[in-house]
């Protein structure tokens, strides 16, 4: 198959990787540089932050992919050369929460789970160096013959009946036959009226990150959506806010000031460490977190990949399995109907 993928965040790369395992011939459209939006700003937790507050939809999708993350990340590393940093380093989850509720979905899903003094530990919650799985991907899909077109923004679909014919972008034509959107937030944007029923929207979060002695904080902390997660070099991400402000990157101060305090509440040694930069993604969000992984409803060689929302990084080897076996007519090991295209009206 000759597949085209447009978005190299780390669904797009994802996908291309799992299709090019396949056997297909793979050519990556990214209207920056690859890895260069929320696939880059994110924290890398691979777990929903609370997994008993999510719909079995989300839930199903994390649990394969952490099943498969440690496969699937030794891969790429062993293609690329490159360490993505994937650890297991557990989720300490700090009150106020819902214990009893907690208790009962890690029973009922075989997750293991430790109360803690006034605490919740679950210690299988790993996570992976997003910026070094990016490059990792990348380096991985050039060695293996993929082509990679970076800043070139797609500027038109150009359909014939039931089919997508060619893209037109700013690097000029491009065409195949089959084609993957994996745009991130910018998914419906790019599709236009081909954007049927989609409700993926940007919205943006902010991050910290501190520079700290090795071994300050050895576990991911998590209290009222407010997340710390230590790096093996002694580097602490603070993360993040949800924000509904269109396509606006902008960091704030008060979201600065926010976070700063909400950290220190939860690490007071972090006064001691040096704080280093602040910056904002922008996610795909979606009705309850769920993504899109489907095939269009009127363009038979045109697919979806998106809408992940806040878990793109810890859903992505699952989707690109999805897709996959979609694209390949594999048989679907499990019910995927949740991630169907929206029906049309």
């Amino acid at each position: 198959m000759d597949i085209l993928i447009v978005g190299g965040g780390v669904i797009g790369l994802g996908s291309a990787l799992e299709l090019a395992l396949g056997g297909a011939t793979v050519t990556v459209l990214e209207r920056g540089t690859c890895g260069g939006e929320s696939s880059w700003a994110g924290g890398g937790i691979l777990s929903p932050l609370l997994p008993w507050d999510y719909p079995a939809a989300v839930t199903d999708l994390t649990q394969l992919s952490c099943r498969l993350y440690p496969e699937w990340v030794a891969r790429v590393a062993e293609i690329s050369g490159i360490d993505p940093e994937y650890r297991v380093s557990g989720l300490r989850v700090l009150p106020p929460f819902g214990a009893e509720r907690a208790v009962q979905w890690c029973a009922g899903q075989g997750v293991r789970l430790e109360q803690d003094g006034e605490g919740l530990w679950l210690p299988d919650v790993a996570q992976v160096r997003n910026p070094r799985l990016m490059k990792a991907l990348r380096l991985a899909l050039e060695r293996m013959g993929a082509r990679i077109v970076e800043r070139a923004e797609v500027t038109g679909i150009v359909s014939t009946e039931n089919r997508v014919e060619r893209l037109d972008t700013t690097a000029g034509p491009f065409a195949a036959g089959c084609y993957v959107v994996a745009a991130g937030a910018w998914s419906k944007k790019l599709l236009g009226k081909y954007g049927v029923q989609l409700d993926i929207r940007p919205v943006r979060g902010q991050m910290l990150l501190y520079r700290a002695q090795p071994g300050m904080l050895r576990h991911i902390i998590l209290q009222n959506g407010t997340y710390l997660i230590p790096r093996v070099d002694g580097h602490i991400l603070v993360g993040s806010t949800l924000e509904d402000v269109g396509f606006d990157k902008a960091t704030t101060g008060e979201a600065r000031a926010e976070l700063h305090a909400r950290a220190l509440g939860m690490l007071p040694q972090l006064a001691q460490a040096e704080f280093i930069k602040h910056w904002a993604g922008l996610r795909p969000g979606s009705p309850d977190n769920v993504p899109i992984i489907a095939q269009h409803p009127q363009l038979e060689n045109l697919f979806l990949n998106s809408g992940h929302f806040r878990y793109g990084v810890t859903m992505a080897p699952a989707s690109a399995k999805i897709l996959a076996n979609r694209l390949f007519n594999r048989e679907r090991p499990s019910d995927c109907s949740s991630y169907d295209w929206p029906r049309l009206n």
